[in-house]
């Protein structure tokens, strides 16, 4: 057997919700193998639970159609009765049977087998409360409604011993005495957590109890509600009694689904509760949060409202015909803004909000039983059963109209809620607004009509009218944040003026501030100054959050002109700072000649061109800060600085020494440090050092020897040449000569005043090596220092630092009259030295005397020697014996042939020789050359083949890497 239900959800898929009926009755699909017809059922959690008249209970998975148990109850149905009434809670967890002679049975989701409730025996159970916790593993604390009038409390726990009842307790909490408890609800109250509210309902009385319960952590040892009954004083709606029957129920709304709740407020979310009685439909929300939770009955009932049946639309005859007396209403259920009520097959849906029929139907036969209408409180699905039909009411975009109907009574904030599409969602914010606008609540109406199409001008205009200024900018600034990306015109516009009403703003709390307080029409004060002094900074916060927001939205020189105006300079040096234009914050500071915070901005930066702008001017002021700065910016062009440093020199002037002038500081940082190079840095830091007023000139020369020590000379010699000369710096001018290698300058220069001789004389000894240099600049300082010295003794001292100076080179600088005793010894040591010298030179003139004849003696010997060949002397090379051919003999014994001394040559000459050989031998082959030029070519090829041993000489060198045994040699006579 199977169960297919036809789901309305697939339909609505595949249209427009919106053009589909908001209701639907399906019939679903039924394939028993089955023989008698239902009589009770219930659905929840997705889960079918069927009764039929044969004691059998069917329970069906909705989510698999083809999932089923077929369960029995204990005994047959002539012993225990037929199935009346199931209860199953809402997790689907429990199931309660309750049979027509008082027999009542308990099932589990997991078991298949019921188990009788012996403490409930005898009971007719018409409805149940079940524990608002809903477990899973037992019922908890439940209230049990009784035909008899009672209300039990008992507390079920599933138990697989045979002998141990499957209830813990059982207990009669409460009789209304009014007849049977046609419904009972239990749920805890969020606004008091430890508080429990039960709704207890019969034919003709709604009975709604509120207040603390019993401990609930004694593991359902005792009854937890009888406090509730004992204590509280309930309140109580009854309606007037008819000698009529009807149906009578109590149902609740089911939970929201996820997608509805997430955005409902607690108000909206709250669930709803309908009385089924002979007035009509009795029906409200049940309020959950009250200041005393002893009134919320009261409460509860004064805001509820009755739908009287005969409201409905009339129940019409087979012949179309409305009939006379309207039949009562048989089951009734509430779905989450609707009341679906069941009248003789025919279903009504009405909105429970204005009590509009939105669906009227009918869909039974006339004089067909049913069982009634059933909800399932989880899923949010909706049924209806009959003796042998199941049919489902399918639900289509319920909260389509809702929106609709709350605006029309005034609840704007609700009908916001459920504004889905962006016309309903401008509808009712354009409706809220006009109706805030009219209650005098601007700021409200602002954040409204922001997110509305009303036409702009239109709203502004109302504003303006009623000098609503704080709740304009409000207005545009919502306005703003709905304005789409592309609309680059209207955000600027929009931004400029939020910019204008901003600072207007603030110089009225400035002025109000400075007032004390703001005088009304009859010189009262109307506002207190503390008052204006709290907004100031949250108007300020406010300026600051919108633009750093919407500096994009923003035009600069715009924006600095309407906050300029005002006189705003907080508020525009933090826009300046928003959108990163430190380039003006610095601007603003340096024409105030605010040094300060013209620093504190620039310390911040990173952009070279910043320090390139402001350094000349900082620089004069605050030389010291800068400094600081400057140095720990890496990636700057030092040269881009060097016009700054400049006019820096030139404002301090003589009023700082070398050590404190800044610029100076700078650049040798750079060099030192940064290792600048370029030219223009070594030339600026020599201009400082040397145009400085000091007469020391000690940095400017000690800067120049570390270059020269550094062997690097990064600055210009002829401009550091001309700057030292010009000013006088005759150290380090001798010092420049000198790495220029321009010894006689410097000394000339050095020589032009009296007080570096010294410095002369150490440049004579420069040159080193070259001593006839050394002599001539020597020369140059012995005849100064002859001069000027007035004894010729201390001149004579002062020139034996240099060894090259003879007595004879100075005698032409002396006077003409002059005492020789002064010099006399000098005299007698020069013509001793000179005999020493001369005595030396012939000593070299006999041996070089007797060198010549020793040579002469050699060369006349060459001509007797000769070399004695054996007979049978072979050749070095190929071994024959040497006297076949032409040979050669070497003073080392070595002989070879002629032609075998060649090739040996031939492989270790090289290549331009060898061609050369190769020409020669061609020449003398020929025949051509005759006389002496074949006489002289022979020796030339005898002096390049037989120069010397192949062997023995440089020849037999390069042939070392050369192997023992060639490819041609037979390897076997090498054979040890």
């Amino acid at each position: 057997m199977s169960l297919n239900p036809t789901s309305g959800y697939v339909a609505a898929a595949s249209h427009d919700a919106s053009q589909l009926p908001i209701f639907d009755v399906q019939k679903v699909q039924l394939r028993f193998d089955i023989a008698a017809d239902f009589v009770a059922a219930q659905v929840a959690n997705n889960v079918l639970i069927l009764a039929l008249s044969t004691g059998r209970i069917l329970r069906f998975d909705l989510d698999n159609a083809e999932d089923i148990d077929d369960i029995d109850l204990p005994k047959r149905p002539a012993e225990i009765g037929v199935i009346r009434r199931l209860f199953l809670d809402p997790s689907a967890s429990h199931l309660l049977i309750s049979t027509t002679l008082g027999e009542n049975f308990y099932l589990h989701t997991q078991s298949r087998q019921p188990k009788a409730l012996g403490g409930l025996k005898g009971v007719q159970i018409e409805s149940i409360a079940w524990s608002p916790s809903q477990p899973t593993a037992s019922t908890r604390e439940i209230l049990v409604g009784a035909a008899d009038g009672s209300v039990y409390e008992t507390y079920i726990e599933p138990t697989t011993e045979f002998y141990r009842r499957q209830e813990k307790y059982v207990k009669n909490v409460y009789n209304p005495q009014d007849g049977a408890v046609v419904g009972i609800y239990a749920d805890v109250l969020s606004s008091r957590p430890d508080t429990r509210r039960v709704l207890i309902a019969t034919a003709h009385k709604l009975v709604h109890f509120s207040g603390k319960t019993g401990s609930a952590g004694n593991g359902g040892s005792g009854s937890i509600y009888s406090k509730l009954f004992d204590s509280e004083t309930p309140a109580v709606h009854e309606v007037e009694r008819t000698g009529a029957t009807s149906a009578s129920s109590l149902v609740v709304s089911p939970d929201a689904p996820n997608s509805l709740a997430s955005s409902l407020d607690t108000q909206s979310a709250e669930r709803v509760y309908a009385w089924l009685s002979s007035q009509g439909i009795f029906n409200g929300r049940l309020i959950t949060t009250a200041a005393d939770p002893a009134v919320l009955g009261r409460q509860l009932f004064r805001e509820s409202k009755l739908l009287a049946q005969s409201a409905l639309p009339p129940v019409q005859t087979s012949g179309g015909r409305s009939r006379t007396q309207q039949p009562p209403i048989s089951s009734v259920l509430l779905t989450q803004f609707h009341i679906l009520a069941l009248i003789e097959g025919r279903i009504t849906a009405v909105n429970r909000l204005d009590d509009s029929v939105v669906y009227n139907q009918q869909v039974l036969e006339a004089g067909q039983s049913t069982l009634g209408l059933f909800t399932d409180q989880q899923k949010n699905t909706y049924w209806l059963f009959t003796s042998n039909e199941i049919f489902e009411v399918v639900v289509t975009d319920e909260t389509r109209d809702v929106w609709r109907i709350l605006l029309k009574q005034g609840q704007y904030e609700a009908a916001q809620q459920y504004a889905k599409t962006a016309e309903q969602r401008d509808t009712v914010a354009s409706m809220t607004g006009d109706h805030l606008v009219s209650q005098g609540k601007f700021m409200e109406a602002a954040a409204v009509l922001g997110k509305s199409t009303k036409p702009f001008e239109d709203v502004a205009l109302n504003f303006i009218d009623h000098g609503e200024q704080d709740a304009l900018r409000k207005y545009l600034l919502v306005k703003l944040s709905m304005l789409p990306k592309k609309a680059i015109m209207q955000r600027m516009m929009v931004a400029s003026w939020l910019v204008e009403l901003f600072m207007a703003k603030l110089n009225q709390l400035d002025d109000t501030i400075s007032t004390k307080a703001e005088l009304t029409a009859d010189g009262q004060p109307s506002i207190n100054a503390a008052d204006m002094q709290k907004q100031l900074p949250v108007i300020r916060k406010e300026y600051q959050d919108f633009v750093s927001k919407y500096k994009s939205d923003l035009d600069r020189k715009t924006a600095y002109e309407i906050v300029s105006s005002h006189g705003r300079e907080e508020e525009l040096l933090f826009y300046a700072n928003v959108v990163d234009d430190y380039n003006y914050v610095i601007s603003y500071w340096v024409q105030r000649e605010r040094w300060t915070e013209a620093m504190a901005v620039l310390k911040r930066q990173t952009n070279p061109e910043m320090f390139y702008t402001y350094s000349t001017v900082l620089m004069a002021h605050v030389a010291v800060d800068l400094t600081e700065v400057l140095m720990r910016q890496s990636q700057l062009n030092v040269k881009k600085l060097i016009p700054a440093l400049l006019n820096y020199n030139r404002v301090v002037g003589s009023s700082v020494s070398l050590g404190q002038n800044q610029a100076i500081r700078y650049l040798l940082y750079c060099i030192n440090h940064a290792h600048a190079t370029e030219s223009a840095v070594h030339n600026t830091l020599i201009s400082l050092y040397a145009s400085h007023p000091t007469t020391d000139e000690a940095a400017l020369l000690g800067y120049l020897e570390t270059q020269a020590q550094a062997h690097e000379q990064h600055y210009d010699a002829d401009f550091a040449l001309r700057l030292c000369i010009a000013h006088k710096r005759v150290q380090s001018a001798v010092h420049v000569y000198v790495t220029m290698h321009q010894y006689a300058a410097a000394v000339d220069l050095a020589l032009k005043h009296d007080d570096h001789i010294d410095l002369a004389a150490e440049v004579a000894d420069r040159p080193g090596n070259d001593d006839a240099l050394r002599k001539k600049l020597w020369l140059k300082v012995a005849k100064k220092v002859i001069h000027r010295e007035k004894g010729i003794r201390a001149a004579i001292d002062f020139l034996k630092r240099c060894e090259l100076l003879r007595i004879e080179d100075l005698i032409p600088f002396f006077p003409d009259f002059i005492v020789i005793d002064d010099f006399k010894e000098e005299i007698c040591a020069a013509l001793e030295e000179y005999s020493r010298q001369i005595e030396g030179l012939k000593t070299e003139m006999d041996e070089s005397a007797s060198t010549a004849q020793h040579i002469k003696a050699d060369i006349q010997a060459l001509d007797q020697r000769y070399a004695i060949v054996e007979p049978g002397e072979r050749c070095w090379k190929c071994r024959l014996p040497l006297l076949m051919r032409q040979f050669f003999v070497f003073p080392c014994q070595h002989a070879f042939h002629a032609d075998c001394l060649g090739e040996m040559v031939m492989g270790v000459l090289g290549a331009g020789r060898v061609g050369r050989v190769r020409e020669l031998q061609r020449e003398i082959g020929r025949g051509v050359a005759l006389g002496k030029r074949r006489e002289g070519m022979v020796r030339e090829l005898d002096g390049l083949v037989a120069g010397a041993c192949v062997l023995c000489s440089e020849m037999g060198v390069r042939m070392v890497d050369e192997p023992f045994i060639s490819a041609t040699d037979n390897r076997q006579e090498w054979t040890v």
